[in-house]
């Protein structure tokens, strides 16, 4: 069998954004590559199947876990063929395929012939065949579609097995996830875009919202601090800091080295060496100037600092020292061994070095201290306390966290366990011991779930129906109100489901648990409220995370979600800390509403509008701030409508501070200057030309009349001809200046230059009559979008732009501009984008279309030695730019 049965067909309607989605599935997949990214509850399931059925061959679905590869099966079966019964054309066994085969990334990865770490050798062998046999299997079936359901579940040694499956069937490959693996490094990232192929569509969440399929629903932060002996810890690595950078103020031995060096000692004889090493250059060169040794002149030239600034030597140049002293060069810093080792060795026992990367703020000691933080216990128990205060009996929260601790529980007859690490049994801890609003608590972990005595008898009513007889209970020796489940065999696989549904009908208010069991997959509508407790948990699991309490209840119509980010802030930081640049980054991952006056929706944490934390004192009213917010759930649900008003497409935008623009400064004072100097051109052309009549009084009883008119003539020649020439100029000038004074539009002309490249290159197809750029400037930053095109053009318009604006490091050509202030000249450039830089063609395009729209340029090839030299200049002068950041912003517009 290797075609669908006729009558296989989805029974209910399509939503209006699964429609348009479909209707536009053979231009998607004209690259045999299909990829989704859309949030829980979108119904991507759903459109796995649709599209598996349009494609109509034998397919292979890989799912993250076996209750999502289950829920697959019973999806096709209901939507699709109206049975609960189970054809015997699916399969569940990757050994013996079927017209569909569901299987598990880590089922694949069982038939690679490599061994878990658990496994012994015998087992692997006795349990496995070849990965070529299975391919071979697969064949003989026919398969021809792959499905990659969460399709950022890529472990390497995952993507190796699936990249050999790809490339022995050489199927269509359609890939689903809720959230690309954005926070990987780039060569993982080119590992998931090598398998699925760029991304095509994205449900997003106000569509979903418009549609009714996700309920309002909001993230809010409540802040921490860390307890005095977390700060003292903190404290004493902020002191060993600060001894190393005084003591590495005084080491001879290391400045000796360095001005013994040989890119000190004959610059111009290692430039190579320089330019693939130029921070470590760098480093050096500002500590020699730190410790007040003289720099010549060649080093300024190499690095084309005419004004001979040097910053000053701080704790970033401390690391890129000791990186370039103790890992970069071991060869020319071989005379001092042993000093390194000592060195090295006293880094690492501090907890400065890891891993052959040194840090001294961001390391990984101070970040689980804050990630950690027994603060955060407190703070659960307050949003808790204050959200049943608001739900009372309706609350249906969920605490996640990372690690169940289960040494906190007590076989005594009281627990008074000093409550010092995060996890499931601390958190049950401190609300069990606190909990003066009689809240109905319990626990859900893989080993260990407790629930209130009051349940036993509805647990025992649960198990009944599901077959299993003799449950047993263990009574929490502390406390008579609450029992422990004896998880035995019969029991583990349901348990998760029995207790969810117990948690649904209210007999518990407050479910702690664990990631790894309620994490992906994982189900439970009437969730009101989640409180984010997991703090090493990559971006994508936030993001499964907070996917479930945004999911409608069809019990309930009016219902909204909260959803709390904790965050231990460091008041000795100067930005708030590790624990606040992860909650940063995690918001950049997922669309929401802001608490603006103006409401937005949008995917960055400034949507939240919390002011800038300079002393301790103002948390607490922060977090009254975010109290206020949460408990308006009414008012929730009409912001949501009024925002969803604005706007009726998400676009992908770039956000530039006006800072990292340095270069649009330059040229509107270059034509200033030209405007200065052409109206004061045009004014004595004006005078000379309408001068005539005074000139004429003035000479009229002159002897030599004729002569005087003929005189006057000329000057109303040369000033007429002055007028029009200078006035052209100074209309150019003027043109030119208003150009650069908008910062917004200069931006929009280099995405016109962009657009207009990418479409002459064939990248972008869509007709240019159905796109224009867009650009915007607000409070000293810059916007800038592609409207109209596919997701996968704006996202490259996006990425090319991007590269045009963002600091230099190794362009193959640049554009060459140059800039006039009076009397002083300097030179401007902007790197050529690699998808323009494969040719000499492909890079004079770019420059051409470049020159006719912003500025005449020419084109550097920087392979030559002058190239070098000025590419070594910019990654200087880039290299001092440490604050420049630019944002991708994803924002519901019109």
């Amino acid at each position: 069998m290797t075609i669908f049965p006729a009558h296989t067909k989805f029974k209910y309607s399509w939503r209006a954004y699964q429609k348009r989605f479909l209707d536009d599935l053979d231009g998607f997949l004209t690259d045999r590559h299909l990829h989704v990214t859309a949030p829980p509850g979108s119904g991507k399931t759903v459109l796995g199947l649709e599209v598996m059925l349009r494609l109509n061959k034998p397919t292979l679905i890989v799912a993250p876990t076996l209750a999502v590869k289950n829920q697959w099966v019973q999806r096709f079966c209901e939507l699709f063929l109206d049975t609960e019964t189970v054809p015997d054309w699916i399969s569940t066994d990757i050994k013996n395929p079927g017209l569909i085969t569901v299987t598990t990334y880590q089922g694949i990865h069982a038939a690679s012939g490599v061994p878990d770490d658990d496994e012994t050798e015998i087992e692997k062998k006795s349990s496995r065949v070849s990965l070529t046999e299975i391919i071979k299997k697969l064949q003989k079936q026919k398969v021809k579609t792959f499905i990659f359901d969460e399709a950022h579940h890529l472990k390497n040694a995952w993507w190796r097995s699936l990249m050999e499956l790809k490339t022995s069937i050489d199927p269509t490959v359609v890939s689903l996830t809720a959230t690309p693996p954005f926070d990987v490094s780039g060569s993982e990232w080119q590992k998931y875009m090598q398998l699925n192929g760029p991304i095509d569509a994205e449900i997003s969440v106000p569509e979903l919202m418009i549609e009714g399929d996700l309920c309002p629903h909001q993230d809010l932060v409540y802040f921490t601090l860390p307890t005095y002996e977390e700060q003292q810890k903190i404290e004493h690595y902020y002191t060993q800091a600060a001894a190393f950078f005084k003591e590495i103020e005084n080491d001879d031995i290391l400045l000796n080295a360095l001005e013994q060096h040989p890119v000190y000692q004959k610059p111009m004889d290692h430039l190579e060496w320089i330019y693939e090493n130029i921070s470590s250059y760098t480093s050096g060169l500002i500590y020699l100037h730190f410790r007040k040794k003289e720099i010549s002149e060649i080093h300024f030239e190499i690095i084309g600092d005419q004004h001979q600034y040097i910053p000053e030597f701080d704790f970033f140049w401390l690391e890129e020292l000791l990186d370039f002293y103790l890992i970069v060069d071991e060869v020319n810093f071989k005379n001092e061994e042993d000093h390194r080792t000592v060195l090295e060795n006293r880094l690492k026992r501090q907890g400065f070095l890891e891993k052959k990367a040194i840090s001294f703020f961001n390391n990984r000691n101070v970040s689980q201290i804050l990630n950690s933080s027994i603060g955060k216990l407190q703070g659960i128990k307050e949003i808790v306390e204050f959200e049943f205060s608001v739900l009372k009996e309706d609350l249906r929260m969920v605490v996640l966290t990372d690690f169940i601790k289960k040494e906190y529980l007590s076989t005594d007859t009281e627990n008074n366990l000093h409550l010092d690490k995060i996890g499931a049994i601390p958190i049950f801890e401190k609300l069990r011991r606190e909990n003066s609003q009689n809240k109905k608590i319990g626990v859900l972990t893989g080993s260990i779930v407790i629930i209130p005595l009051s349940v036993k008898e509805k647990m025992n009513e649960w198990c009944s129906r599901k077959g299993i007889l003799g449950v047993s209970f263990s009574p929490v020796a502390y406390d008579k109100d609450y029992i422990q489940v004896n998880l035995t065999e019969q029991i583990k696989h349901d348990i998760v489901h029995i207790i969810t549904e117990i948690f649904q009908q209210g007999y518990i208010q407050v479910l702690i648990g664990t990631k790894a069991l309620l994490g992906e997959g994982w189900d439970a509508p009437k969730m009101n409220t989640l409180i984010l407790a997991s703090f090493v948990s990559s971006f994508v699991l936030s993001n499964q995370m907070r996917g479930r309490v945004i999911r409608i209840d069809k019990d309930s119509s009016q219902k909204t979600g909260n959803i709390w980010h904790l965050v231990c802030f460091d008041p000795k930081s100067e930005n708030g800390g590790q624990d606040m640049d992860i909650v940063k980054k995690r918001f950049k991952t997922f669309v929401g509403i802001s608490t603006h006056d103006e409401t937005s929706i949008e995917n960055n944490f400034e949507r939240l509008n919390i002011k800038t934390i300079e002393k301790e004192d103002q948390i607490p009213v922060i977090n009254q701030e975010s109290f206020s917010w949460a408990k308006n759930r009414k008012d929730l649900t009409l912001r949501w409508k009024l925002a969803l008003d604005k706007g009726n497409i998400l676009v992908e935008e770039i956000k530039v501070p006006s800072g990292d623009l340095t270069e649009v400064t330059d040229m509107k004072m270059t034509y200033l200057g030209k405007m200065t100097a052409d109206l004061s051109k045009v004014m004595i052309s004006t005078v000379l030309l309408f001068g005539q009549d005074l000139l004429l009084g003035i000479l009229k009883n002159m002897e030599a009349i004729n002569s005087v008119k003929s005189f006057s003539w000329v000057m109303f020649l040369f000033g007429g001809l002055g007028f029009l020439a200078y006035g052209l100029k100074f209309y150019r000038a003027l043109r030119q200046y208003l150009k650069y004074k908008n910062a917004a539009g200069h931006i929009g002309l280099i995405g016109e230059t962009v657009l207009n490249c990418l479409i002459y290159e064939r990248i972008i197809t869509t007709p240019p009559e159905k796109m224009k750029v867009v650009s915007s400037g607000a409070k000293g930053d810059m916007f800038c979008y592609l409207d109209g095109g596919s997701h996968y053009e704006k996202s490259q318009f996006i990425q090319v732009l991007q590269e045009v604006i963002s600091k230099i490091d190794n362009p193959r050509y640049l554009l060459k501009q140059q800039a006039k202030l009076f009397f002083t000249k300097k030179y401007i450039y902007y790197p050529v984008p690699e998808v323009f830089a494969k040719n000499k063609k492909s890079a004079e395009l770019f420059m051409k279309t470049w020159s006719e729209k912003i500025e005449k340029s020419e084109l550097v090839f920087t392979r030559t030695i002058e190239g070098r030299r000025i590419l070594l200049q910019l990654r200087f002068q880039s290299l001092l730019k440490r604050n420049a950041r630019i944002e991708h912003l994803h924002k519901w517009t019109r």
